[in-house]
């Protein structure tokens, strides 16, 4: 192998991460993390239990959406591969629920639980490949600090 030069993982590659651990392509590394914590597990858990009546299934809300805890958005243009911890997407863009392993559609809205372990990932390259792909909506929770912080792509940032 030359210096300098590095391989960029491939979808391939997250077939070899163990179930316990979360794979992820972020850049053309492979970053494989533990399963989030309690903390940072139940910080999804009550979001997403929250915006499923109104938002996904419109009970005493306006609907349209369907939401989705820790799914894989594979970016094919750039070969990223992340699994944010909710994420959504707008039913005219996604009219039905496909039948699939991974999304390849991007969604229109993200929140990523913050942690010590991801912080460096989410708030940086994530957030990269993000705004890149297009997504609209970034949400940030901080379960520890008890924050959101809400970020909105304009002009490619």
């Amino acid at each position: 192998m030359v210096m300098g030069t590095r391989t960029l993982a491939t979808y391939a590659d997250l077939e070899d991460v163990p179930p316990t651990k979360v794979g992820e392509i972020i850049e053309g590394e492979l970053v494989v993390s533990p399963r989030p914590a309690s903390r940072h597990t139940r910080a999804a858990s009550k979001l997403g239990a929250f915006l499923d009546g109104p938002f996904d299934q419109g009970v005493d809300g306006p609907g349209g959406w369907f939401i989705l805890k820790e799914p894989e958005l594979r970016f094919l243009k750039s070969g990223d591969a992340l699994v944010p911890n909710i994420t959504a997407w707008r039913r005219e863009r996604m009219p039905y629920m496909p039948n699939v392993p991974y999304f390849s559609l991007v969604p229109d809205w993200v929140c990523e639980v913050v942690s010590d372990v991801t912080l460096a990932w989410d708030r940086s390259p994530k957030m990269r490949v993000y705004a890149r792909a297009g997504v609209e909506w970034l949400w940030f929770i901080d379960p520890l600090a008890e924050g959101l912080e809400i970020h909105r792509l304009q002009d490619g940032q």
